[in-house]
C-alpha cells in the first residue's frame, strides 16, 4: 500500500458526534486499506499503529494474524515510519489501534488519554496489568521468546499534542511484588515513540499548499509530495520545445482531494493540455479542464504561434481555487545578430586563429576569435544558436581579397542572457594588405532555412606593433586626481597596429603617480599579455599623489615597452599642484600694479567729468 493511498484512506473520516463514548462517522473507506504487520517492523523498535478505520462503534484489537485485524476510530492522518520520530493526528476521543513485537518487559506510556484492552497475542501466561496515574499498559514478559503486544488508546477529549511511548528491557529481577512489575520499574529503553496531535474536527479534504508540489519542469512526469520544497527547473525552453508543470495537489494530511475539476489557463496564447502525470500531446486552446483529484497531474505547455517567443503566466485551478501559478517562457526563432568584442586581426591569418587573449578581455572566454555573435528572438529573448539549430556563414558580398573569410568557430552553450556561454566566437581571415571593409554575418535556420543577417560590422586588418607613444589626458594635474595614459601602437607602415598579441613587458615612472589598472582581470592573463583595443590603443590609470604629498612643479615621466622593434621609450611630461595656494610674490606684484593702474583710469574718467560740468 502507498502512502498516497494510506493518508487518502485514513482522511475521509470524519467526526460528527460524540455521544455516550460512541464516534458516530458520516463518511467511512469503502475498503479496508491494509495495516502495516508488526513482523515487518524492528523486535523491541518498532510500535505499530493501525490505519484501517473501523466500521464499529469502536476500535479493534490486533490478534494472532499480528496486526491485519486492527483498527482504529478517528485516525485523521499517520506517517510511514514506526520508530523514534512518528507522528499522527486524530479527532478528540477517538481510538488508536497499537500493536508490536518484543523481546522482553514492554510498556506502552502515554502524557494523557487512557490505554485498554491490552494483550499478549501469542503468550498467554502473561497477565497486563495498568498503572492509570501514569497511563502506562505494562506487559511483563518472562519468557524471552518474541511475542506481539496490542493495546487501544483512547485519545482525550482536550485538543492538544500528546505522546505515546514503547519501552522495553524490563528485567525479571526487577519486578515487583509477586512478580508484577509496577510503574515506578518501567523497562528502561526507549523503543519507539509516537507524537499524536489531538484535535477537534478533521482539516482533511480541503487543499494544502503546504502539502502540494507545483513544478516546472523540462519533462511531464508524476510528481509526489514527499515533504520537502521543490525548485523549478533552471531549464530554459527552446523554440518548439514544450515546458511542463508537474503537480500533486493534497490536503492538510498530505491525502488526495477528492476529484474535482482541474482549470487550466494560460496568457498570451501559450496553448496548454492537462491530464495524468507524463508524456502529453500539445494542446489547441489556451484553456483546458481536467476532472482529477489533482495527484501527480502534468501540464503541458506550447507557443501558440510556431517559432514566435511567448511569455506566459500559467494558472491552476482546482473547483475554482487557484492552487499554482508559473510563467514560463519559450524561445522564439532567431530574428537578429548581434555582433560585439570586434578586434582587429593580424596580416595573412586565418579566420580560425588568433585572440584568445583578446576574448579573454573582452568575455572572460580565451578562446580564438575577432568578434563575438549573440542571436536573439524577437523579443530579446538569447537563443542558444547549436550547431544542431542551423549554420553560420559570411553574407553575401562580405569576403574580398582584403577579407578573404569570415567564420564562427566557436558556438553558444546556453540561453542564459547573463552568461558568458551565450557569446559565439568567430573570426575573420585577413590578405596580406593592411585596411578595413564593411563587412556581415548571417544564421540560416535547418528546420525553416530562414536567413537571419546581422548588421554591418567593421573587420580591420593591419601589422604588429613597431612602434609606441604615450599621451596624458591633461597638461596639469592636482593632487588627489585621476590620471589617464593613453598608449598608441602603430605598425611598421604608420597604420594602428593590431590587437592580436600582447604588449609585453613594460615599466613606467611618472613621479607622484601611482598606477590603478596596470594589470588586466584576474585569470585572463598578467600584464604583459594584455592587448590593446582594436584601434591598437591601450589606457591607463593613475592616481595623483595620493600615497605620496606631491610636491609642485614640472616632471617628465618614462614609459619604456620592451617588445621587438618598439622603438625608444616615451617622456611624458605634466605640472603638478598641491591642489592649495600656489600664488607667488611676483603673481602678488602683478595684481597690485593692475589694481593702481586701474584707480587711476577711474580718477582720470571722474576728473573730466567734474571739467565737463563747469
Amino acid at each position: 500500500m502507498s502512502t498516497k493511498t494510506l493518508r487518502k484512506r485514513i482522511a475521509l473520516v470524519a467526526v460528527t458526534a460524540l455521544t455516550a463514548g460512541v464516534l458516530s462517522v458520516v463518511a467511512v473507506p469503502s475498503a479496508n486499506a491494509a495495516n502495516t504487520s508488526a513482523a515487518d517492523g524492528t523486535v523491541n523498535g518498532s510500535l505499530m499503529v493501525a490505519t484501517d478505520e473501523s466500521t464499529q462503534p469502536a476500535a479493534a484489537l490486533a490478534t494472532a494474524d499480528a496486526g491485519t485485524t486492527a483498527t482504529s476510530k478517528g485516525l485523521l492522518y499517520k506517517d510511514t515510519s514506526s520508530g523514534l520520530a512518528q507522528s499522527a493526528v486524530v479527532l478528540t476521543g477517538g481510538q488508536l489501534s497499537f500493536y508490536a513485537e518484543v523481546s522482553t518487559a514492554a510498556a506502552l506510556s502515554a502524557t494523557g488519554g487512557t490505554f485498554s484492552g491490552s494483550t499478549t497475542i501469542s503468550d498467554a501466561g502473561v497477565v497486563e496489568t495498568y498503572n492509570t496515574a501514569n497511563t502506562a499498559t505494562i506487559f511483563p514478559l518472562t519468557s524471552g521468546a518474541a511475542t506481539y503486544i496490542a493495546t487501544l488508546w483512547t485519545a482525550p477529549v482536550t485538543a492538544g499534542v500528546y505522546t505515546v511511548s514503547l519501552l522495553t528491557g524490563f528485567s525479571t529481577n526487577a519486578q515487583g511484588v509477586s512478580g508484577v512489575p509496577t510503574a515506578s520499574l518501567l523497562p528502561p529503553t526507549l523503543g519507539a515513540f509516537i507524537t499524536v496531535s489531538v484535535v477537534a474536527a478533521s482539516a482533511g479534504g480541503t487543499y494544502s499548499a503546504s502539502t502540494s508540489i507545483c513544478q516546472v519542469s523540462p519533462t511531464g512526469a508524476s510528481s509526489t509530495y514527499a515533504g520537502a520544497g521543490v525548485v523549478d527547473s533552471t531549464a530554459i525552453f527552446a523554440n518548439g520545445v514544450a515546458a511542463y508543470i508537474n503537480y500533486d495537489l493534497n490536503d492538510a494530511y498530505g491525502a488526495d482531494l477528492d476529484s474535482g475539476n482541474i482549470t487550466v489557463t494560460s496568457t498570451n496564447g501559450a496553448l496548454v493540455n492537462v491530464g495524468a502525470g507524463g508524456s502529453l500531446t500539445a494542446g489547441t486552446t489556451t484553456t483546458d479542464i481536467f476532472t482529477s483529484d489533482g495527484s501527480s497531474d502534468t501540464v503541458r505547455v506550447d507557443q501558440g504561434t510556431a517559432n514566435a517567443p511567448v511569455t506566459t503566466t500559467v494558472s491552476i485551478s482546482y473547483n475554482g481555487t487557484v492552487v499554482c501559478t508559473k510563467t514560463i517562457t519559450i524561445r522564439g526563432a532567431v530574428a537578429k545578430l548581434t555582433v560585439e568584442n570586434i578586434g582587429t586581426q593580424a596580416l595573412s591569418a586565418a579566420s580560425t586563429v588568433n585572440g584568445e587573449q583578446w576574448m579573454a578581455q573582452q568575455t572572460t572566454v580565451r578562446t580564438a576569435g575577432q568578434f563575438t555573435v549573440v542571436a536573439t528572438d524577437s523579443a530579446g529573448n538569447v537563443v542558444d544558436t547549436t550547431t544542431a539549430l542551423g549554420t553560420y556563414a559570411a553574407a553575401s558580398g562580405s569576403t574580398s581579397t582584403l577579407i578573404p573569410a569570415i567564420t564562427v568557430n566557436t558556438r553558444s552553450s546556453t540561453s542564459t542572457a547573463t552568461s558568458a556561454s551565450r557569446y559565439n566566437f568567430g573570426g575573420f581571415s585577413c590578405g596580406a594588405t593592411a585596411g578595413e571593409a564593411s563587412v556581415k554575418i548571417t544564421f540560416t535556420d535547418s528546420a525553416t532555412a530562414k536567413v537571419t543577417t546581422s548588421d554591418a560590422f567593421t573587420a580591420r586588418c593591419a601589422g604588429g606593433a613597431s612602434t609606441y607613444s604615450v599621451s596624458l589626458d591633461k597638461a596639469s594635474y592636482k593632487q588627489g586626481d585621476l590620471a589617464k595614459a593613453t598608449v598608441k601602437f602603430l605598425d611598421s607602415k604608420g597604420n594602428r597596429a593590431n590587437n592580436m598579441s600582447g604588449v609585453g613587458a613594460n615599466t613606467w615612472n611618472l613621479p607622484y603617480m601611482t598606477a590603478i589598472d596596470s594589470t588586466i582581470a584576474a585569470g585572463v592573463g598578467a600584464s604583459s599579455q594584455t592587448v590593446t583595443a582594436a584601434n591598437g590603443e591601450i589606457v591607463y590609470t593613475f592616481a595623483v599623489g595620493t600615497t605620496t604629498a606631491a610636491v609642485a612643479g614640472t616632471y617628465t615621466g618614462l614609459a619604456t615597452y620592451t617588445g621587438p622593434a618598439l622603438g625608444v621609450s616615451s617622456t611624458p611630461t605634466y605640472t603638478l599642484s598641491t591642489g592649495g595656494d600656489t600664488t607667488t610674490n611676483a603673481d602678488v606684484l602683478k595684481s597690485i600694479v593692475a589694481l593702481i593702474a586701474s584707480i587711476n583710469k577711474q580718477i582720470q574718467a571722474l576728473q573730466k567729468l567734474i571739467l565737463q560740468r563747469r
